[in-house]
């Protein structure tokens, strides 16, 4: 093939690669992106990002309500750091199990992107390690559904999941929850996410009125 004309073609991807994530983003971003095109017939494959303390507690919380049936099977996502949210997710398993709904589910534990109070440099490189080790988990699911609160292990996770829908390999809906003690301004993961979640829920009123595009849920703790 001609060199000009790989060139040419090369350019052409690029392109059209651009023009399809700032087409993405604007359908997100305008809430065009909300509801599912077409009524669902069979369980949803989802993943459910779970940070630790008080983002397990409000995960829980959120998902102990939902029918199990139509949310399977459930890919359970937390930091490899994280020696606790096994045990709770179990115990949510367990008990959802003994109403009759499904315990179809796994769990994975991955690297940390962003440990508190680590700075902003040296999670660039944790980021993107956690990202490479993460692409064949969510390559492997094709997740239809991610659900996440704000821990940083989600952003990996969720932008796999936006790699999905860029690439027309599934229309994966990702739903973020912004963390109860967000009462005034976003976290790090929700200002991400703010462009690439196609659900954004908030806890407080005046982060509604603050950020036109988020829906106002109440409080879950």
């Amino acid at each position: 093939m001609d060199a000009q004309l790989l060139i040419e073609i090369c350019i052409l991807c690029i392109v059209l690669l651009i023009a399809r994530v700032l087409y993405l983003i604007h359908k997100i971003t305008t809430g065009h992106s909300k509801y599912a095109s077409k009524k669902r017939e069979r369980p949803c494959r989802t993943i459910i990002c779970i940070g630790s303390g008080g983002h397990t507690t409000e995960m829980i919380t959120l998902i102990k309500n939902l029918d199990f049936t139509q949310y399977s099977p459930r890919y359970y996502i937390m930091a490899r750091s994280d020696v606790t949210s096994k045990a709770k997710v179990e115990e949510l398993e367990r008990n959802k199990a003994t109403t009759g709904q499904t315990a179809d589910f796994v769990i994975y534990k991955i690297p940390r992107s962003r440990a508190v109070h680590q700075s902003f440099l040296t999670s660039v490189f944790t980021t993107i390690f956690s990202i490479l080790y993460s692409v064949p988990i969510v390559f492997k699911i094709n997740p239809e559904l991610i659900l996440c609160n704000g821990p940083g292990t989600c952003i990996p996770i969720c932008g796999l999941g936006f790699l999905l829908k860029v690439f027309f390999i599934t229309d994966t809906k990702i739903v973020f929850i912004e963390s109860f003690c967000r009462t005034r301004s976003l976290s790090l993961s929700g200002k991400i996410l703010l462009y690439l979640a196609d659900n954004f829920l908030v806890q407080w009123p005046r982060l509604k009125e603050k950020f036109k595009r988020t829906d106002y849920i109440g409080q879950l703790m």
